[in-house]
């Protein structure tokens, strides 16, 4: 088996290709997990000898070093849709008998100079990433050196067969517009999108556009503005709205948080919800049934979502099979802001 090494560091990707097996083959050679034939075994090894291949997170393992400890990402921990997506995740680590380390901080800086990953193999087991700071080439890397990886909220780059864990955005937000079209007859509809580039956001307006659609609505581009899930942009969102005279029965917020920035900002223009305008948002946050009136939104498992993204995650530090691509139902929950009583 004598080839050209690569000028660049060998990956776990060229390992598999030279041996002619799965990256979940070689990964679960390199941790001694699963069931591999003693012939397939050679064979990798003697992949990884021929390129020179040592992974850091394969080493740290098989040294006997596991730290029990799985990490997560997050852009920041304020807001009401973290505590029981983290519940979930605690849960999930707890069964498992893993540690939950989290990290919660904008990952790349203005000046756009890289920082190193604040958890990897050095201090956990595998890391679970949800946000989009942390860009492709940063989790290619990751992936290449074999460290286990699961997105929350956010497909896998092409080509890199990572899981991922996420919820029917498109379905749900397609339905809440229905109700909004279909029971209560309103016809200009806003949208209040979330952070550019933030796939959530991305779903969530393709549903809103295919009820306007399959409606007989035409797409008016003044109804979308950007709240990107906060209350305060959103609050500044709408104000514009109102200043700019743009006309609207009822608001489509991205989410529950941006919903309730919405609210205000028509509170303080004298404006009555739901009688003058509609309010709706996305999650069922803890709040959301609390609010006056109290808000209609799509229910996302959110505690769900944390749950099964440790699953396989530890399913992929084992060294087995974990599901590529797993979307959790959403539900329309009907309350007092649509209009209904």
């Amino acid at each position: 088996m004598s080839v050209q090494r690569p000028s660049r560091r060998a990956t776990i990707t060229d390992v598999a290709r030279m041996a002619g097996v799965s990256i979940a083959t070689v990964s679960r050679v390199l941790n001694g997990t699963g069931p591999v034939a003693d012939e397939t075994v050679v064979i990798v090894q003697q992949a990884m000898e021929e390129l020179n291949y040592t992974p850091h997170a394969a080493a740290r393992s098989l040294a006997g070093r596991s730290t029990e400890t799985i990490g997560l990402l997050l852009p920041r921990l304020s807001g009401a849709f973290y505590p029981p997506l983290i519940r979930g995740l605690e849960t999930g680590a707890k069964e498992h008998g893993f540690d939950l380390l989290i990290h919660a901080s904008v990952y790349v800086p203005q000046d756009g100079a890289r920082r190193p990953v604040p958890l990897d193999e050095r201090n956990t087991d595998g890391l679970l990433i949800f946000t989009d700071r942390l860009d492709d080439t940063e989790i290619n890397r990751l992936y290449e050196q074999g460290f286990p990886l699961v997105l929350l909220y956010r497909a896998a780059p092409a080509g890199l067969n990572i899981p991922s864990v996420t919820v029917e955005n498109k379905r749900g937000a397609r339905s809440l517009v229905e109700h909004l079209i279909t029971v209560h007859g309103y016809r200009r509809i806003a949208y209040l999108a979330g952070p550019r580039g933030n796939e959530d956001s991305y779903w969530r307006e393709l549903g809103y556009r295919e009820a306007l659609e399959a409606h007989g609505i035409p797409f008016d581009p003044d109804l979308v503005g950007r709240g990107d899930f906060d209350d305060v942009l959103a609050r500044s969102a709408v104000e514009d709205w109102l200043r700019r005279r743009v006309a609207f029965d009822a608001i489509f917020a991205g989410d529950d948080e941006a919903a309730s920035g919405c609210i205000m900002a028509l509170r303080q223009a004298g404006k009555q919800v739901p009688d003058d305008v509609a309010v709706v948002g996305f999650d069922d946050v803890p709040f959301a049934r609390l609010m006056a009136p109290s808000l209609t939104t799509v229910r996302a498992p959110i505690e769900t979502v944390g749950e099964e993204a440790v699953r396989q995650l530890i399913t992929v530090i084992h060294g087995g099979e974990p599901v590529p691509f797993t979307l959790l139902p959403t539900e329309l929950v009907v309350r007092q802001s649509c209009g209904c009583k």
